[in-house]
């Protein structure tokens, strides 16, 4: 029967011992955090929608007028006038962005 000694590992060059710190042994039981602070995961907020949708303090989805970036100069005047500003969007598409935000539901 070959002895097991030389089969056993040298320490590594950083191990802990050789670094001068405390030496972990296989009896020592290892220490975790207890499990009485089980929560939910968070839930993630689409970063596209965070940056175009807000609310209003009476609850409603604020969003800014699309077409106004750029190639102004084709459209007319009446339209870029009607496009400044917020509007507010309807419920059906309301509840499709708040599908984005979980928490800008609550």
């Amino acid at each position: 029967m070959l002895a097991l000694a030389c089969f056993r590992r040298a320490p590594s060059l950083y191990s802990a011992a050789r670094m001068g710190g405390e030496r972990r042994y296989r009896s020592e039981p290892r220490r975790c955090k207890p499990d009485t602070d089980i929560r939910m995961p968070k839930l993630k907020t689409k970063s596209g929608a965070k940056k175009r949708f807000s609310r209003t303090a009476t609850g409603k989805i604020k969003v800014a007028h699309s077409h106004k970036r750029h190639l102004l100069i084709n459209k007319d005047k009446q339209a870029k006038r009607k496009a400044r500003g917020t509007k507010v969007l309807e419920k059906g598409d309301a509840e499709l962005v708040l599908t984005y935000m979980p928490y800008l539901r609550g």
